[in-house]
């Protein structure tokens, strides 16, 4: 009589490393909290998420090619985004219909986050290890909106990622109106248009990774397609009656930019997102968001202690600066808008 299988035991035919499933019998030691050591695992870069399918670049001395992996059970329940540094085994080759395994996720350097609106708890990671943070915004059709430009450079701040106002279709309207709302935060910014040169913006995204946020119809996939010729992202139009774009690009994918040249370094990569119609910042604090309005940190030097900063605080230096024309109607309204919506209690109780 053939003995019974033990109980627990682990059918044939699982894709999943023996050592995450050791499950010792009653009676056995107790399981050891030693981990297996990837540390020699071949590593490479996600460059595109797509229904638990992760494509990644695979680089190494010699060999630089892309795989298809999924994510090994032992990570648990920890999201693997565009722009992790990842260890992989199993079937790393590459070839058509074979799956790598992605074990471990190197620290992120950096992570930008988002929420769905100022009232969702819930942050959501967009991309990580960027080291810039491109805002896209049109100057017409459809117009920049300085609210959500304000939003984005906040979350560039929070995260440690330097931030790039980058404003299209220059030839519909006067960008005058916008950089000089936000020069003085020493912010670069690239206007371009149609058939523009992009010599400028290709030498600051040389060597970097940038992460492009904008709203749908800004002209953020015309754009990656000029710096990326063969990326053929999908391109939409803007709606005459609601005046939104068409979300042509429905995920985040990392894209390597040509080489320069007469650059030997990495040329860099750019990363696409989907066009966002709101960026929530939920779980930011209101003194970060202070330090994304670079511009106002003078004015609030002086506020008495325990200012809140919200429209009615008694003595708030923003308020004297905007009676002395020091500060403009606009900055002060959008860093307010933003303040009140992450900071509801403390409005409410003055």
């Amino acid at each position: 009589m053939s003995a019974r299988p033990t109980r627990g035991a682990i059918g044939r035919g699982t894709d999943f490393d023996s050592h995450d499933f050791s499950r010792p019998s009653r009676h056995s030691r107790p399981r050891t909290k030693e981990r297996p050591d990837y540390s020699d695992a071949p590593s490479g870069r996600v460059i595109g998420v797509d229904r638990g399918r992760y494509r990644v670049l695979l680089e190494g001395r010699e060999y630089t090619h892309e795989l298809t992996a999924t994510k090994s059970r032992r990570i648990g329940r920890k999201g693997v985004i565009v722009g992790d540094v990842v260890r992989l085994t199993g079937d790393t080759s590459g070839r058509k219909d074979t799956l790598g395994r992605i074990v471990e996720v190197e620290p992120r350097r950096t992570v930008l986050n988002r929420t769905a609106d100022d009232t969702d708890p819930t942050e959501r990671p967009i991309v990580a290890n960027a080291d810039q943070l491109m805002m896209v915004a049109s100057l017409a059709d459809p117009p920049a909106r300085p609210g959500m430009i304000d939003r984005v450079l906040v979350a560039g701040y929070v995260a440690a990622v330097a931030p790039i106002i980058c404003l299209t279709k220059s030839d519909l309207t006067d960008p005058a109106p916008i950089t000089e709302l936000y020069e003085p935060l020493g912010v670069p910014i690239v206007i371009c248009e149609p058939g523009s040169d992009l010599s400028e913006l290709k030498s600051m995204l040389a060597s970097k990774v940038t992460v492009l946020v904008g709203h749908s119809g800004v002209g953020k996939s015309t754009l990656i397609n000029r710096l990326v010729p063969d990326a053929e992202r999908r391109t939409g139009h803007v709606n005459d009656v609601t005046g939104k774009g068409r979300q042509t690009s429905t995920s985040v994918v990392a894209l390597r930019l040509p080489a320069l040249e007469g650059r030997i370094a990495d040329p860099g990569w750019v990363i696409d997102t989907p066009g966002v119609r709101s960026f929530g910042l939920s779980n930011v604090s209101p003194e970060a968001i202070l330090a994304g309005f670079t511009d106002l940190a003078e004015f609030v030097a002086d506020c008495p202690r325990g200012c809140n900063h919200h429209a009615g605080a008694p003595e708030c230096g923003l308020d004297a600066a905007l009676a002395g024309g020091e500060l403009s109607p606009e900055r002060l309204v959008s860093f307010r808008r933003i303040l009140d919506a992450v900071d509801r209690p403390a409005y409410e109780n003055g």
